[in-house]
C-alpha cells in the first residue's frame, strides 16, 4: 500500500532526509512538530545525524528554543522531586513516577527534548488519603472544577483531581492505578507496585519496571480518546521498545498478558510498524497474537488510527480525520466505563455545559 505520509511522519520513518528540505519544507516541518509536541525530539534527531550545523538560522532557532525549554523543565523537575520527597516523608509510601516525569528522572534517551504538562505519581490506594493530605500541607491544592467532578474522580477514576502548587504552579496527578477502576481490563495495581524499580541516581525515587512502563504507555494511548498528541506517545513507545533485546520483547508479551493488557501493546506494535516503520518487532507481534491479542476489526482500526495519529495540523487533515478522532473518542469512553455509568455521566456533563452556555 502506497501512502503519502505528512512531512513529519516521513522524517520519523526515515523516508525523507533533512538535507532534502526546502525553506518551505522547514516551515511546514516545524509547524507540524510544534503541534505534535515533537520539536524538541527533532532537535536530538538532527544532532544524532550531525545535521544541526547545516541548519538555516531560522529553523535552528526554533529547535534550539525547544531544547532549552525541555532542559529547563528537566531542571525544574529535580527541584519538584526534592519537594515531593519532603511531602512523602513521614509516610511509608515511596515516590513512584509515571510517564514523562519518570523518563526524565531516569534520564532515558526518550526524555531528551520531551516535555510534559504534569508530574504523574502512583501510590497504593490504601495510602491515597494520607498522601493527599501531605500534598495539601506542602502547598499543592486541588483543581477540581466542582463537586460533581470531584465525586467523579474519587468514585470511578484511577486518580484524584489534579493538584496545583499554590506558589510554583507545578501540577501533580496522583494515581492509584493506570486505568479507571471501571475500565475493561483494569489491572491489579498491586502487581505494578511489586515490580517498581529505584532510580540509579536517586534510591528514594521509583518508577515502574521498564516492561510495565511500556505497557502503561500503550494502555494510556489506546484507552485515551484524545489523540491529538498520539504521535508523540507513539514515538515514546518506539524509544522504549527499541531498547529491549529480543528476549525482553518476548517477556513484554508475557507481562502484558499477565496484566490483561496485551491488546493495547499489540496495537502499539501494530502502529509502530505501520506508521513509524519500526523494524524488529515481528517476534513480539507474533507472541502477542499467540497470547490472544489478535484484533478482529483490524482493517477498520488501521484506518481510524492512521488518521487520528497524524499531526494535529491543517496540512495533515483529510475529510476523515475529524470522524476518526470522534469514533476513537467514543470508543475510549466505552472502554473506560460501562454504558450504565457512562450515559448518566455524559448526560450530566452535557447539562452542565448547556447551563454554563446559557448563563454566559
Amino acid at each position: 500500500m502506497s501512502v503519502k505520509w505528512p512531512l513529519l511522519v516521513a522524517i520519523l520513518r526515515h523516508e525523507k532526509s533533512f538535507s532534502d528540505l526546502s525553506n518551505a519544507d522547514w516551515s511546514l516541518l516545524i509547524s507540524q512538530a510544534k503541534r505534535s509536541l515533537l520539536l524538541g525530539k527533532l532537535y536530538y534527531l538532527l544532532e544524532a545525524q550531525n545535521s544541526l550545523i547545516d541548519l538555516p538560522d531560522g529553523p535552528y532557532t526554533h529547535f534550539e528554543t525547544a531544547r532549552v525549554r525541555a532542559e529547563k523543565q528537566r531542571r525544574d523537575l529535580g527541584w519538584e522531586l526534592t519537594k515531593l520527597k519532603q511531602a512523602f516523608s513521614e509516610t511509608n509510601c515511596p515516590v513512584i513516577l509515571l510517564k514523562g516525569a519518570a523518563y526524565a528522572a531516569a534520564n532515558l534517551s526518550i526524555s531528551y527534548g520531551r516535555t510534559f504538562s504534569d508530574i504523574d505519581l502512583l501510590v497504593p490506594a490504601s495510602e491515597l488519603s494520607k498522601i493527599e493530605s501531605r500534598l495539601i500541607i506542602h502547598g499543592w491544592l486541588h483543581q477540581s472544577k466542582d463537586q460533581y467532578d470531584d465525586m467523579y474522580y474519587r468514585k470511578w477514576m484511577h486518580e484524584l483531581p489534579p493538584f496545583k502548587h499554590a506558589k510554583r504552579g507545578s501540577i501533580i496527578d496522583l494515581h492509584h492505578n493506570i486505568l479507571p477502576i471501571t475500565a475493561l481490563n483494569c489491572p491489579k495495581a498491586g502487581s505494578l507496585l511489586e515490580s517498581i524499580v529505584e532510580l540509579e541516581n536517586d534510591h528514594s525515587i521509583f518508577t515502574l519496571s521498564r516492561l510495565d512502563q511500556i505497557i502503561h504507555s500503550a494502555t494510556h494511548l489506546f484507552y485515551d480518546g484524545e489523540l491529538e498528541h498520539g504521535l508523540r506517545d507513539l514515538v515514546d513507545l518506539q524509544g522504549l521498545i527499541n531498547e529491549l533485546d529480543e528476549n525482553a520483547k518476548l517477556h513484554l508479551a508475557d507481562r502484558a498478558l499477565q496484566l490483561g493488557l496485551h491488546k493495547p501493546v499489540f496495537y502499539a506494535v501494530r502502529y509502530l510498524e505501520l506508521i513509524l516503520n519500526t523494524p524488529n518487532l515481528e517476534s513480539l507481534r507474533k507472541k502477542l497474537e499467540q497470547n490472544g491479542a489478535r484484533i478482529r476489526s483490524l482493517n477498520i482500526m488501521d484506518f481510524l488510527f492512521s488518521k487520528a495519529f497524524m499531526p494535529d495540523h491543517p496540512s495533515c487533515d483529510s475529510r476523515w480525520t475529524g470522524l476518526a478522532r470522534w469514533i476513537l473518542y467514543v470508543r475510549a469512553h466505552c472502554l473506560r466505563m460501562p454504558w450504565h455509568l457512562l450515559l448518566p455521566h455524559l448526560t450530566k456533563k452535557l447539562l452542565k455545559r448547556l447551563s454554563k452556555t446559557n448563563s454566559s
